[in-house]
């Protein structure tokens, strides 16, 4: 298992410096020049001063050297200074947005297991009937919409029209603070970022446990009057759970995208916010910094997503 988790940490660390190099150089290639982010343009600069400014900088250099330059601070814990928040650490200005992230992807990845697990057992086990075909029309429907789609259908129907929901934020301006208004302004965001996952889930479960439902094992257990409920439970889940685990880190990533799309439309104080507040605002080291910060963490759910798999299923080869 150590030899495995080494192995996998190595080719992680090189995904994570090969997204550095292609961040940098999509952020190069984006129409302007970098130097305009850090001129006030209410204050007249001469070419002399942009040179100047451009020196200190170090944008007058090739690109492999400013980017090893980059590097070098990055290795080292720093990740440079955002340009239009009063010069702040982007370090410290992204860790601050972390946690309003993770509460929010993980709750919405709790309620997208549990619904997409459950309903994918049921569809299973009561085949071809109406509820199987009910659950299977709104996997197909929850896969199809974008998530900003369901993020301005879901804050018009339950937050405009029925007001049954805060239509933005994390917490009720001017209150103080108590879990239940944050659990009242969390469950709408997090319930609309779960409708994807959930229905992927739901359709990977169903397929699995259809294919092991129908192994000799299975048939032979209800041939010893085993109770239905457990030839499932025991025999059947674990081993249709395996697809499963691996499409639950496989979709963090796509996770992330609905959660930016899901920040910006309810003003949810998370790097999704912060990361595209920084693209409107040109504030190429947040964007890198952020970007980096994200990477690593699908990586990890990535290696995590591995090790499990290779726990669950004993024939796997780890070594």
């Amino acid at each position: 298992m150590l030899t495995y988790s080494l192995r996998r940490l190595a080719i992680g660390i090189g995904m994570l410096l090969a997204l550095s190099v292609l961040i940098f150089l999509l952020l190069r290639l984006t129409p302007g020049d970098p130097i305009d982010a850090y001129i006030d343009p209410n204050i007249p600069m001469s070419p002399a001063d942009l040179a100047e400014l451009r020196s200190r900088l170090g944008l007058d250099q090739p690109l492999p050297v400013q980017y090893l330059a980059w590097l070098q601070q990055a290795l080292t814990g720093n990740l440079g200074y955002s340009i239009k928040r009063m010069d702040q650490p982007v370090l410290g200005l992204v860790l601050s947005r972390i946690a309003p992230t993770i509460l929010l992807m993980g709750t919405a990845l709790v309620i997208s297991i549990s619904v997409g697990i459950a309903t994918g057992i049921i569809s299973a086990v009561r085949r071809n009937s109406v509820t199987d075909v009910s659950f299977s029309v709104l996997a197909l429907a929850g896969i199809s919409s974008p998530a900003f789609l369901s993020a301005l259908i879901g804050l018009y129907v339950f937050a405009v029209r029925l007001n049954w929901m805060p239509s933005g934020g994390m917490l009720t301006p001017g209150e103080p603070f108590s879990v239940l208004d944050l659990l009242h302004h969390l469950i709408l965001p997090a319930c609309l970022l779960a409708v994807a996952q959930a229905a992927l889930i739901m359709r990977y479960m169903r397929a699995s446990l259809l294919e092991v439902l129908n192994q000799d094992y299975v048939r032979t257990a209800r041939a010893k009057g085993v109770i239905e409920f457990w030839v499932i439970v025991k025999h059947a889940l674990r081993n249709a759970l395996l697809p499963v685990v691996t499409l639950i880190g496989s979709t963090i990533g796509l996770a992330i995208g609905g959660a930016i799309f899901i920040e910006s439309v309810f003003n949810w104080p998370g790097m999704g916010l912060l990361l595209v507040d920084s693209v409107e605002t040109r504030d190429y080291p947040v964007i890198m910094g952020a970007t980096l910060i994200i990477g690593a963490c699908v990586i990890v759910v990535n290696l995590l997503t591995d090790m499990t798999y290779a726990v669950i299923d004993p024939r796997i080869k780890v070594g």
